[in-house]
């Protein structure tokens, strides 16, 4: 990836932070997602590196080929930052600065050849080849906007259709690495906010209801990362058999029940400790505001604090607004940071850039 695109990833955040969208504060961001497989090909997992490498340029080929594939951009958008590259082209820092803005796993991260990503429409479009499947696209939009989500995958995906052979059966549908998504392909999901019911003791029920009604919990960047900042990321487990409206529609009617849950529990601890959540709550905001040391975690579980400030009205939106603090969710993570200053740097160093990063902006 050349400097110039970096530097446009730096300088623009990406649309789905500007907190925006039905229940911004408790819902981060709608995701949807599509896996798909060339049938000709074996799949990734079982492809060795000459083949992978045969896979990556057959899709390249064809993505140029549907000129068409650029999504509908915003005429307020000032800088469009849009290509397909190889992941054996992008340093290892740099790499780490996709995980971090959620347009590649970290497991994808790890390995190199045959691999590659693209990244469309301010980042509202992101494509990852070779990892589980061939072919893993995605769209991702503030609030709870999983329709549009839905709509802008589905509609990038159809120009990839008419040029891509994907591995398909009347019968079954898609076919996948993994038999969970076969089907549809469509994995759907949330990231929330739900300090209310974390504190109130009561997200251990939640999750479990979430468990036995066909719906997977992570953490912030999806599989194998740990819950931080009250957020949590909830998705559909099982395509095969369901209509993609119904996957759509049970998370969607899922969220909304989790909005009540969290909302009840706000209220009841707003009856029963607001003065220990006041000062939770103005505490983090005075810490975040002076800090000259502020290590990742802390940061994150403070932001949370605020957040959750400006969910009950303690704290203005003139303060600091949702949208400032969903940058600051991404841009504080160890990458960016050193990539804003330029060159390496210690842990004390990235705890010091990060909180005058954080006083600067906040």
């Amino acid at each position: 990836m050349g400097s110039e695109k970096l530097r446009i990833l730096l300088e623009n955040p990406p649309k789905w932070i500007d907190g925006r969208g039905e229940f911004s504060e408790m819902v981060l961001s709608s995701r949807a997602r599509f896996a798909r497989n060339i049938r000709q090909f074996s799949f990734p997992n079982r492809a060795k590196e000459n083949e992978l490498e045969e896979i990556l340029d057959f899709i390249k080929s064809h993505i140029n080929k549907v000129q068409s594939a650029k999504c509908p951009t915003d005429p307020a958008d000032k800088v469009q930052s849009e290509f397909v590259t190889p992941l054996s082209e992008i340093s290892p820092i740099d790499k780490e600065l996709l995980v971090e803005r959620r347009l590649i796993s970290r497991e994808f991260s790890r390995k190199t050849r045959g691999r590659g990503v693209g990244i469309w429409d301010s980042e509202n479009i992101g494509l990852m080849i070779n990892g589980e499947d061939h072919i893993r696209i995605h769209s991702i939009y503030s609030g709870l906007n999983l329709e549009l989500a839905y709509e802008k995958v589905s509609e990038f995906d159809d120009k990839f259709s008419k040029s891509l052979p994907y591995a398909f059966s009347p019968r079954f549908g898609y076919f996948t690495a993994c038999p969970i998504n076969t089907g549809t392909g469509l994995r759907v999901s949330v990231l929330v906010h739900l300090p209310g019911l974390v504190h109130s003791g009561k997200i251990k029920k939640v999750l479990e209801m979430l468990s036995k009604t066909g719906f997977m919990v992570k953490g912030f960047y999806g599989d194998g990362t740990m819950v931080e900042g009250n957020f949590f990321q909830i998705s559909n487990q099982i395509t095969l058999g369901k209509k993609e409206e119904e996957i759509i529609n049970e998370l969607h009617e899922t969220v909304l029940q989790i909005i009540e849950y969290e909302n009840n529990a706000r209220e009841f601890l707003l009856s029963n400790a607001r003065a220990q959540l006041e000062d939770k709550i103005w505490r983090a905001y005075s810490i975040l505001k002076n800090a000259r040391l502020l290590s990742n975690e802390e940061f994150v579980s403070l932001s949370s604090a605020v957040r959750f400030g400006i969910g009950l009205g303690i704290l203005k939106s003139s303060k600091v607004s949702l949208r400032n603090l969903n940058k600051l969710l991404i841009f504080t993570q160890p990458a960016h940071l050193q990539k804003i200053t330029g060159k390496s740097i210690d842990p004390i160093g990235k705890d010091a850039r990060r909180a005058l990063y954080v006083r600067e902006n906040l």
